[in-house]
This record gives C-alpha cells, sequence and structure tokens, in this order.
C-alpha cells in the first residue's frame, strides 16, 4: 500500500497510476472555460469577471489560470481566499495544480475588494517569488493581474514582469 497524499487514505500500488489520472482529469476539466485562449490581460480580467464575480468580491481571492502551450485553458483554480486587505500565497500551492493538469505557464489574477488594482509592496514580493519558483519548475508565470472594480492591472503591461 502506498499513501494516498489526497485524502489521506492508502491505495494499492497497481491502482497508484489510474488515480493520479483520474485526479488529473478532473482539475483539468473543472470549469466551463475549458477550450478558452488567453490572449490579453483583458481576456484574463473578462473571464475572472464573467465566471467568478471576481470584482464584487468582498474577500481578496488568489485564483490561478492554468495554460497549455498554446495559451488554451487547462485548467483555473482558486489558491487561497483571504480577508479585506490580503491573502496568503504559497509557491506550491499555485504549482501543484501546473504540475497536475502538465501546464506550461501560469496567469495569477487575484482582487482587491477596495476596487483600486494598484499593486501592494506584496503583490509585487509574491509574483517575484512565483516567477523564481517558476524558472526552477520550468513553469513560465505570464502574467499577473489584479481586478478592481470596473478595472484591472496588468503586470506584464505595467513593466514588472
Amino acid at each position: 500500500m502506498q499513501e494516498n497524499l489526497f485524502y489521506g487514505g492508502s491505495v494499492p500500488k497497481k491502482d497508484n497510476k489510474n488515480f493520479y489520472w483520474i485526479t488529473s482529469r478532473l482539475v483539468r476539466e473543472s470549469g466551463p472555460w475549458y477550450a478558452e485562449t488567453m490572449k490579453s490581460p483583458e481576456d484574463v480580467s473578462n473571464m475572472v469577471i464573467d465566471h467568478m464575480d471576481l470584482d464584487n468580491c468582498d474577500k481578496e481571492h488568489f485564483i490561478v489560470a492554468y495554460l497549455n502551450r498554446k495559451g488554451a485553458l487547462n485548467a483555473v483554480c482558486t489558491v487561497s481566499i483571504g480577508g479585506l486587505h490580503s491573502s496568503i500565497v504559497h509557491p506550491r500551492e499555485v504549482f501543484k495544480p501546473a504540475i497536475l493538469t502538465s501546464s506550461a505557464s501560469v496567469i495569477s489574477i487575484h482582487n482587491h475588494p477596495s476596487g483600486d488594482p494598484t499593486p501592494s509592496r506584496e503583490d509585487i514580493d509574491i509574483t517575484q517569488r512565483l516567477i523564481e519558483a517558476g524558472k526552477i519548475l520550468g513553469i513560465d508565470v505570464l502574467d499577473h493581474v489584479i481586478i478592481g472594480t470596473g478595472k484591472h492591472v496588468s503586470f506584464k503591461a505595467k513593466g514588472f514582469i
């Protein structure tokens, strides 16, 4: 028996391969946006506003879009839900779904409940940590988009990435 990291139980060794394939498929097919391609910060902003109503949340949500080599979405996962001013994000939580879905790149997205999408020092710091971790794993961080009320800020467009 091998320890099942997802449920805390045991999985017979012969079933391990199928288990991880099923887990990967569930993560990959978990949203209505499966075939969309992200070509611009506006595409990212529209996707999270349309599908997740992120511009109206009263808590900070840190979401990651996982893309294949052609820029099509493999998955979108909420990595962290914080308080009014921040959410705790660890690179491990960002890149685990990327590995499970064989994603080539990620786009991080979060909202500012205040409505002002201006990046904070913490936003810039976590983006740099994610870029460094992504380089080690061979997974590109394409952008970090902050959603405000009726507007967004793209780190790539601002030259932070």
